[in-house]
């Protein structure tokens, strides 16, 4: 099955696309409802579980991109900064932390209102998003927790970018 034929054959519901996305890709996933999946996909960093969830009453497609890392106590204000500095530079989604856990994840929404439907395309550009945030930012969070660094100092090492080899 290509990707043509995934369009030709658009679910309704595109929780039921990225399924079929995430077999035609042999992607670990979940599927724990009609209206959730759960994949599990490695990263340079670390392994990265996204979820998708259909939101009938929004008629959206909510997506979220959790991580191993949790954020000790102590860490915690200096890890906000660190997300005000991160969702400054972000042009699709964001980063969020859930108080209770101390768990950093990435969000997004699809909007489909008005009965307009998700392509596969749709599908993987919002899961690349989440993927290329976490490998680009999930540095700066090791420094901030594990190194003790300031949001700042944390960010400006995660914006430098290295061009070449040595």
């Amino acid at each position: 099955m290509s990707l043509i034929d995934i369009e030709a054959d658009a679910p309704a519901n595109p929780v039921d696309l990225v399924e079929q996305l995430a077999a035609l890709r042999d992607w670990s996933f979940e599927r724990s409802d009609e209206d959730e999946i759960t994949l599990s996909l490695a990263s340079r960093w670390t392994d990265c579980h996204v979820s998708f969830q259909w939101m009938d009453e929004l008629e959206a497609l909510h997506v979220a991109c959790a991580f191993d890392f949790k954020v000790p106590e102590g860490r915690r204000p200096e890890v906000l900064k660190l997300l005000a500095l991160v969702n400054e530079q972000m042009w699709l989604g964001h980063f969020d932390m859930w108080s209770q856990e101390g768990v950093i994840m990435f969000r997004h929404a699809l909007v489909l209102a008005g009965g307009a439907t998700a392509s596969d395309r749709q599908c993987e550009a919002i899961l690349d998003a989440a993927l290329d945030a976490v490998e680009r930012y999930y540095p700066a969070f090791q420094f901030v927790v594990w190194a003790g660094k300031t949001a700042r100092e944390a960010m400006d090492t995660a914006m430098f970018e290295t061009v070449g080899e040595a």
